[in-house]
C-alpha cells in the first residue's frame, strides 16, 4: 500500500490486531543510509508485540527507501513522513488514540514527532542511539514513554542512557535487555516481550485502555 506525502508516496504495510483494541501505532525504521527498512527485524518484532497488545500497526519506508519516493531528509524530512503516517491512521481509524514507536534512528524521529503531537498518547523507543542524538526535548512531555535498550548497545548502554535522561522530566520506563547489542541479535524475543508487557500490564496499558472496535 501507499501513503500520500508531499514528495509523492510512502511504501507501507498495515496490519489490524486480532486482540481487544487499544489504539493504532506507527513504527519507524532505523537509518535509511545504513540499510534500515520497515522489514528490519527489531522493527518487525516491535510491530508484532504491539499487535499482540491490541494495536493496529502501520510500518512504512522513509523517503528514498524501497519504493517510497524522495530522498534522505536528514531527520527533518523523515519527521514529515511520520506526520503523514499519523494523518493516514487518523483518517482511516478516527477516534483511536495513536502511538509512535521506532528503532534506532526511527526512535529519535518518532520521539520528535510524538513529543509535539497531541494525537499521540504514548511512545516507544527501541535502541536509542544516545551517542548520535540529544533527547532533552523530551523534558516536560507527560505521555508515557517506553525505552528498550540492550545492555551492550554500542550506541548507548542503559546506564549511560539513565544518566543522560536524569534531568528529563517525563514518565520514561527503561527496560534493559541482558547481553543484547544495539540490534538485539538473538534477543528479539525479549524485546518483543518487554514491549507487549508494557502495553498490556504496564503504564502503557493504563494509558491505552481497551476500546470498542472501530
Amino acid at each position: 500500500m501507499q501513503i500520500p506525502v508531499s514528495h509523492g508516496h510512502l511504501e507501507a504495510l498495515f496490519r489490524t490486531t486480532d486482540e481487544p483494541l487499544r489504539g493504532a501505532a506507527v513504527v519507524c525504521h532505523p537509518h535509511p543510509l545504513h540499510g534500515g527498512t520497515m522489514h528490519t527485524k527489531a522493527v518487525f518484532r516491535t510491530a508484532q508485540a504491539l499487535e499482540e497488545a491490541g494495536f493496529h500497526v502501520l510500518r512504512f519506508n522513509f523517503r528514498g527507501v524501497g519504493t517510497s519516493t524522495g530522498s534522505f531528509g536528514d531527520a527533518v524530512g523523515e519527521e514529515e513522513d511520520v506526520e503523514a503516517a499519523l494523518d493516514w491512521l487518523a483518517k482511516e481509524h478516527p477516534g483511536l488514540p495513536l502511538l509512535v514507536g521506532g528503532f534506532s534512528f526511527g526512535s529519535r524521529v518518532g520521539f520528535a514527532v510524538g513529543a509535539r503531537e497531541d494525537r499521540v498518547k504514548g511512545m516507544v523507543g527501541i535502541g536509542l542511539p544516545l551517542s548520535m542524538y540529544d533527547y532533552g526535548f523530551l523534558d516536560g512531555v507527560e505521555k508515557p514513554i517506553l525505552v528498550v535498550q540492550g545492555e551492550e548497545d554500542e550506541f548507548g548502554d542503559p546506564e549511560s542512557l539513565r544518566e543522560a535522561l536524569e534531568g528529563v522530566d517525563a514518565p520514561i520506563t527503561l527496560e534493559a535487555i541482558a547481553e543484547s547489542d544495539h540490534f538485539f541479535h538473538e534477543h528479539t524475543e525479549e524485546l518483543k516481550e518487554a514491549v507487549r508487557e508494557y502495553f498490556t500490564r504496564g503504564p502503557g496499558g493504563a494509558a491505552f485502555p481497551q476500546v470498542e472496535a472501530d
